[in-house]
């Protein structure tokens, strides 16, 4: 979370609601919610120790080394992650739980539904789905096992973003390896902000995206600036 005060609360009212629901099928389960607060200048830190939050200050303004200051903090056997701008769905824990039970499941990902659709908004989702198809690679609430955390080293906090992505791709392969895939969770999606589309517009993933990914790959001036903007500030 970096200045998440507006948005923080619905997320950690999600959560509850995803605590008394896996509490309602399996007593025995803890879930321990950490908010790893990424060198924010807001109340984004005093509302999550109101909530009862564990609350880990991260003043390295990278997310990867954000998510792992989180893990180091969990004592669970079981880490999720998810953006604090989103929304999680009643069923996650159980969900997380069930598919971890199979010993096939290397790791996975809820999936996401949008908090509000235009036709910008739905040409991007359907440009997008037929990766996570072909990859299994998806967004939302993002779970593994901790021991397999470790053994892939967590997020590499060289990458200022796409740090999911190669997070993911690190599951893949040790899934490979192992006789095990990732798993999409797609009962219990996610709700995803549409924030960068309000403020880069509907169609920005057509009009900017493009020349941002080649600009990135030639290493043209100006990319790397964008993309810093476009993650890392706003709001």
């Amino acid at each position: 979370a970096w200045n998440e005060a507006a948005l923080l609360p619905r997320l950690l009212d999600s959560v509850d609601a995803a605590v008394a629901h896996v509490h309602g099928h399996a007593a025995s389960c803890e879930v321990d919610v950490v908010v790893a607060d990424n060198a924010s200048t807001d109340a984004t830190a005093t509302i999550a120790v109101a909530r009862g939050c564990t609350v880990v200050r991260v003043e390295k303004r990278i997310i990867a080394a954000a998510r792992n200051a989180g893990a180091a903090a969990a004592r669970g056997d079981v880490l999720c992650f998810v953006d604090a701008d989103a929304r999680i769905h009643p069923a996650t824990f159980l969900e997380v739980e069930r598919a971890l039970a199979d010993d096939r499941c290397v790791a996975g990902a809820t999936g996401v539904r949008l908090e509000r659709w235009s036709a910008g908004l739905a040409a991007t989702y359907a440009a997008i789905v037929p990766f996570v198809w072909l990859t299994r690679m998806d967004t939302g609430l993002v779970f593994c096992r901790r021991e397999d955390f470790a053994r892939v080293g967590g997020y590499d906090e060289r990458l200022d973003w796409a740090e999911d992505v190669a997070f993911l791709l690190a599951f893949r392969r040790l899934g490979t390896a192992r006789g095990q895939r990732l798993v999409r969770l797609r009962r219990a999606k996610a709700i995803a902000s549409t924030r960068k589309f309000d403020e880069h517009g509907e169609w920005h993933y057509f009009t900017r995206m493009p020349a941002l990914g080649l600009g990135l790959l030639l290493r043209r001036p100006g990319a790397s600036e964008f993309a810093r903007r476009y993650w890392y500030e706003g709001r």
